[in-house]
């Protein structure tokens, strides 16, 4: 793929280049290097000393200093949409509550379903658009956007609308995933079949017809639906085109993730208790393996994923935030390159592939998005940083000095 340098807008020059291009096997650096832009693209990439003449009356430059120009990050799981905060059941587990303990009392899931329920679709924008800035301005250009907190028709449309009204706030490309399995809501306990006919027969239908998500997931575990019940949304989501995700092998093993690979399946989210077989079907069905340390440190569990038969198997690994109200309030993305290298042992360059082009592939983007190369959306942050290590190195001190979206400067 060639382009005339007649057709340039724009030009950076004097940077170096984390193109993420071989995946996690390197960061597909080229320093000393430039990159050019045209109607969003990236039309040239290169050594400086590469750099073909080009009319600069017509060709905005700058120059990066030296900087460090990597893709826009990409956050491929969260949950960003949903109403109230349980900070007070934070404060009762540190008190010794068990889970059952503040399930009784009314908390969890449930908590969190009966105030986005009262909440307008206002109020949740006015909630959700703070925690998607934040990560806006960590160098996030895209995210998945996960309902869920819902569980009726009504207010789990709600929730992909608000998810919709956020993409056109900020230039952020957000990519909708339908949950509507992802708790038995409290009016069908001891139904959850009944519960399903809704998601499967009603739910899906409207979703897919108003082209309201993207993909849709299922939370395969003990505490959520069992395999039966997973395969029915599956079966669901297929009827009506929708590609599917699955939350799987979080707190044990029951064999959603090599189900969901029946399925050709995006990825599978969480994973700490998947097992060999699981990844090798992953492997087969060319799925995304989504690790999740936010979720892992917050619950402070123990049970680490398998990235060592990952990386046997060559499954790629994104990384996410998993930002939500119960097991990962977390909102920073760069604290997750962190945690991925600090709690999962990845490497940074792992980690890094894990936020761009993993990421993008576990949003089916891998096409367009996740890498510096030729053809590629020009997603592109800009860091002041010496090295790509720095970006998993430190937090706290945000390296962002640009962010360019679809080729236009927006921070």
């Amino acid at each position: 793929m060639t382009f005339p340098q007649k057709n340039w807008q724009s030009l950076y020059i004097n940077v170096n280049l984390a193109t993420m291009a071989d995946g996690d096997n390197s960061y597909g650096e080229i320093t000393d290097a430039a990159l050019a832009i045209s109607e969003g693209k990236i039309v040239w990439l290169g050594k400086m000393l590469d750099l073909p003449s080009f009319d600069n009356s017509v060709v905005e430059v700058t120059d990066g200093q030296g900087k460090w120009l990597t893709p826009g990050l990409i956050d491929c799981h969260t949950h960003l949409v949903y109403g109230g905060n349980r900070a007070n059941e934070f404060e009762m587990r540190l008190q010794g509550k068990s889970y059952e303990e503040i399930a009784a009392a009314g908390g969890g899931i449930a908590s969190t379903v009966k105030a986005t329920r009262a909440a307008s679709e206002k109020e949740l924008f006015d909630k959700a658009l703070p925690r998607l800035m934040a990560l806006h301005s960590q160098g996030v250009t895209t995210v998945e956007i996960k309902s869920g907190y819902g569980l009726d028709t009504a207010n789990e449309i709600k929730m992909l609308n608000v998810a919709g009204l956020l993409a056109k706030a900020l230039p952020v490309t957000v990519k909708r995933t339908f949950l509507g399995a992802h708790a038995l809501p409290i009016e069908y306990k001891g139904r959850a079949d009944d519960y399903l006919d809704l998601v499967c027969g009603e739910m899906i239908p409207r979703v897919a017809h108003d082209n309201l998500a993207d993909a849709v997931d299922v939370f395969c575990e003990g505490i959520g639906f069992d395999l039966k019940q997973t395969e029915r949304v599956f079966a669901a989501a297929r009827e009506h085109d929708l590609p599917i995700k699955v939350h799987a092998e979080q707190l044990s093993n029951l064999g959603g993730t090599e189900l969901a690979a029946k399925y050709n399946a995006l990825s599978s989210d969480h994973i700490e208790f998947l097992d060999e077989a699981g990844i090798i079907a992953m492997k087969k069905a060319n799925m995304t393996a989504v690790l999740l340390p936010g979720a892992f440190y917050f619950l402070r569990e123990t049970q680490l994923p398998p990235m060592a038969l990952l990386r046997k198997h060559q499954v790629p690994m994104a990384v996410a935030t998993d930002a939500n109200p119960g097991t990962s309030p977390l909102h920073n993305i760069q604290l997750m390159l962190n945690m991925a290298c600090t709690l999962f042992k990845l490497t940074p360059c792992e980690a890094l592939a894990g936020v761009t082009c993993h990421a993008a592939k576990a949003l089916d983007l891998s096409q367009s998005k996740g890498q510096l190369s030729l053809g590629f959306d020009a997603d592109i942050a800009l860091w002041d940083i010496s090295q790509p290590a720095e970006l998993c190195y430190q937090f706290g001190v945000n390296p962002l000095v640009g962010l360019i979206k679809s080729g236009e400067q927006v921070f």
